[in-house]
């Protein structure tokens, strides 16, 4: 059994709180959850809606089709469409001034009954969650333990206000009932999103250092870590640009600490020379950047896959990075943990690759959810770094070592001194005009550390049937579409999903992906692209061609049916 409702309305009426309500309110149940958002750029006005689906199975990804329509606006009344056999409309006829005869359509009256009681249209939000709520007979105790956690960093007062407004609903006299099954395991969910799975990352990673210029879709990252800032020791900084934003992430780096800074890709295009800088002086550094479409500002609310060949190619120069496009939220802080271990073992800048639906989409997980987050220290510092015998920031390659990197020493620590340059440097860090010291810088700085980085490099993970024919590849958010299209009994599908996109892994550790890709009667690459930027970067690592795509690129995600109904046409 699965379910999905769709709260709609302009900016600025609780679209995201009431949506948000749902998804605590149905996780707490014991059901799986996924929710949305689909909302303009403004404050206030437009049309928006949030969208959460519900099941006693798992689910990961958007379903075009509705149950239970809520709706403040007209346009919202427009989705009539999509409904399921069974669905409804819950709306307010005399506030949009438009009846339906259609029994699917439930008038209720959310302003009449707030005025009724003394209390203003803000409330009709909160009104409809209580009908709704009511509609699927849930026991009104739950629905307060979610206004609570809601409103927690509101007064009293104002929990005690909503409440009220709660109770108002439920007693609202609405015949239409529908029956939730029961959930085999009764135990209440956490959701995550992917901001707080990056968050939880990088403050797991030993991030001491955030600094940003807000841009949507980035910026809840930046506001995530800004939030626990005092708790957890980090400084964050709003710089004045982006520019400046990274610059200050690397000064940071380089006087010690981990360091991290996050835009969009508008932003990450200023971010670029001081890409390059953190390639040649060897500065480790973490970089969000989250996707929206572009090109210019685009659509900057909307989601796309659009700048992976870019987060590989960024910078002017060749030099080693690392481009990780995490699936999930679990996955956003597994990589960002990675992408600062890499980064600082390797002292290369680390590119966490997201976009609008990843970052701003919930999941549930159990809550007994354990992530182990890796922070060892590869720094030099104080004793140790004063008895490092004749130190050289840029040492030339000593494969007696382990790691035949010089350490990154902590300025200030020791009386030896730590020198870099943005122009070509010597062992020392001091500016070289020499060709043969060129050379050896490229070794170690770009061939070495590409050839050893693959090597940590994960293979891609293959879901469903290792023998059919049928064979999906996708990256970074489209992880829930290819799980759910595995789970369908209808098809006999394989599917491939790369999140360590770059450096690729050895060949030998993708000789299992490989073999089932070229065995395939059908191989279809999905992504949130025009251009096929994730196909044409695989087959020409691999020499490999896909026979045909599904590609979407109008801002939104990919949903399930639309997928679904891609492959049948395609097969």
């Amino acid at each position: 059994m699965e379910c999905t409702i769709r709260i709609c309305g302009e900016a600025g009426q609780g679209i995201q709180t009431t949506g948000e309500g749902f998804a605590r309110l149905f996780s707490s149940l014991g059901y799986n959850v996924y929710s949305f958002q689909d909302y303009e750029s403004r404050i206030r006005g437009g049309h928006n809606f949030y969208q959460v689906s519900f099941s006693t199975e798992e689910i990961y990804a958007p379903r075009k089709y509705i149950d239970l329509i809520i709706t403040f606006d007209k346009k919202g009344l427009e989705y009539k469409n999509l409904l399921r056999e069974g669905g409804i409309v819950v709306y307010d006829a005399d506030s949009l001034k438009h009846y339906e005869s259609d029994k699917r359509f439930i008038n209720c009256p959310f302003r009449e009954i707030l005025k009724g009681e003394g209390l203003k249209n803000i409330f009709e939000n909160v009104v409809s969650f209580a009908l709704v709520s009511n509609i699927f007979s849930i026991d009104r105790k739950y629905v307060y333990k979610v206004i609570r956690d809601i409103f927690s960093d509101k007064s009293e007062d104002i929990i005690e206000q909503n409440i009220k407004v709660i109770d108002i609903g439920y007693n609202f006299d609405i015949k239409k009932k529908i029956d939730l099954p029961s959930v085999s395991n009764n135990s209440n969910k956490i959701l995550l999103d992917g901001v707080k799975g990056i968050g939880i990352g990088a403050i797991g990673s030993g991030c001491k250092f955030y600094s940003a210029y807000p841009m949507t879709p980035s910026t809840g990252v930046f506001q995530y870590i800004g939030a626990n800032a005092e708790k957890f020791n980090i400084v964050v900084e709003q710089a004045e640009d982006e520019i400046s934003a990274i610059n200050m992430a690397l000064g940071a780096s380089f006087a010690g600490v981990r360091a991290m800074t996050g835009t969009s890709g508008g932003g990450f295009a200023l971010m670029n020379e001081a890409l390059s800088l953190a390639g040649m002086t060897e500065t480790p550094i973490v970089i969000l950047l989250s996707q929206r479409p572009g090109p210019a500002t685009g659509f900057p609310t909307r989601t796309e896959q659009g700048e992976l060949l870019y987060a590989i190619n960024a910078g002017h120069g060749e030099f080693a990075r690392v481009v990780f496009a995490p699936g999930d939220p679990l996955e956003c802080a597994l990589l960002t943990n990675k992408a600062f271990d890499i980064a600082e073992k390797y002292q290369v800048p680390a590119i966490i690759l997201t976009d609008q639906h990843l970052v701003d989409s919930l999941y549930s997980y159990e809550r007994d959810l354990k992530i182990e987050l890796k922070n060892h220290d590869y720094r030099l510092r104080s004793v140790e770094f004063e008895n490092y015998p004749n130190y050289k920031r840029h040492k030339f390659l000593d494969f007696t070592k382990n790691i035949p990197l010089c350490p990154l020493a902590v300025p200030g620590d020791s009386r030896q001194l730590v020198f870099t340059d943005s122009d070509e440097h010597d062992e020392d860090g001091h500016i070289t005009e020499d060709g043969e010291v060129r050379k050896k810088q490229l070794e170690r700085r770009y061939f070495w550390k590409i050839e050893n980085i693959r090597k940590e490099i994960s293979p891609p993970i293959i879901y469903g049937d290792k023998n059919s024919k049928i064979v999906l590849v996708g990256f970074g958010s489209n992880l829930g579409i290819l799980k759910e299209i595995v789970n369908n009994k209808r098809l006999s599908i394989c599917a491939i999903h790369y999140c360590e996109i770059f450096p690729p892994p050895l060949r030998e550790n993708s000789e299992e992906a490989l073999n089932i890709l070229f065995n395939a009667y059908k191989t279809i690459c999905i992504e949130n692209n025009a251009s096929g930027q994730f196909q044409r970067f695989l087959e020409s690592e691999y020499n490999f061609k896909f026979s045909s795509n599904i590609r979407k690129f109008d801002g939104r995600p990919f949903n399930y049916d639309e997928v679904l109904e891609g492959i049948y046409a395609i097969i």
